[in-house]
């Protein structure tokens, strides 16, 4: 199991994310885009190629590159990934499940 940190934040303690995998650090603080998506996205798309239903990302950094993150893992994951909300009150992560396409679910 594999924690993807989309972006490094500077002061950000994110070690009890640790407990749902090892973490790996997708890009750089300060990465930003500016005038063209195309080398982030490839570098995304190398850096999560192998996401799985084990897998999750941690939300942080520059929104954009959140996006992109979270289109390309379920892009490489039949429309699902797993991310970590963080919980200001008890101060620690939980897990969230994300289906795109949500096969099978009744709506209410």
């Amino acid at each position: 199991m594999t924690v993807y940190v989309v972006q490094e934040v500077r002061g950000r303690n994110i070690l009890d994310a640790e407990r749902f995998g090892k973490l790996q650090l997708l890009l750089p603080e300060g990465s930003q885009l500016v005038l063209s998506s195309g080398p982030t996205v490839r570098k995304l798309n190398n850096k999560l190629k192998d996401f799985n239903d084990e897998d999750y990302l941690l939300l942080a950094g520059d929104p954009a590159v959140i996006g992109i993150s979270c289109a390309i893992a379920a892009d490489k994951n039949r429309g699902k990934f797993n991310c970590l909300k963080w919980d200001k009150m008890e101060h620690k992560y939980y897990p969230l499940e994300i289906d795109l396409y949500q096969k099978g679910e009744i709506d209410d």
